[in-house]
């Protein structure tokens, strides 16, 4: 089985940063696309940043200059480095895996982490 741990998420004030993480753990072969959403409360969940397994990126305009996503694959992990917070960026941060393939299980798609709070507030 496989599992995406978040870890990072809290509390800062406006201009602050965090540094979300999030690690698949399992006898996991590869990663494809690996990326960060966030949802706050009464809207849509919304893609921040993604970064494919060969290092490509993409933003959400909203955070672009502000906030880089990384990946270490030898550590199958995803780092979102948050910068210049705002408090419009307070939402609950989910790690998402598109496709990870396991020893002795094959690939599957879709794999969420539990999500880790972020609140940008004075």
């Amino acid at each position: 089985q496989v599992q995406l741990v978040e870890s990072g998420g809290g509390l800062v004030q406006p201009g602050g940063s965090l540094r979300l993480s999030c690690a698949a753990s399992g006898s996991i072969l590869s990663i494809n696309v690996m990326g960060w959403y966030r949802q706050a409360p009464g809207k849509q969940r919304e893609l921040v940043a993604a970064i494919t397994s060969g290092g490509s990126t993409n933003y959400a305009d909203s955070v672009k200059g502000r906030f880089t996503i990384s990946r270490d694959n030898a550590k199958n992990t995803v780092y979102l480095q948050m910068n210049s917070l705002k408090p419009e960026d307070t939402a609950v941060y989910y790690c998402n895996a598109d496709q990870i393939c396991v020893a002795g299980r094959g690939c599957e798609r879709n794999y969420w982490g539990q999500g880790t709070q972020v609140t940008v507030s004075s």
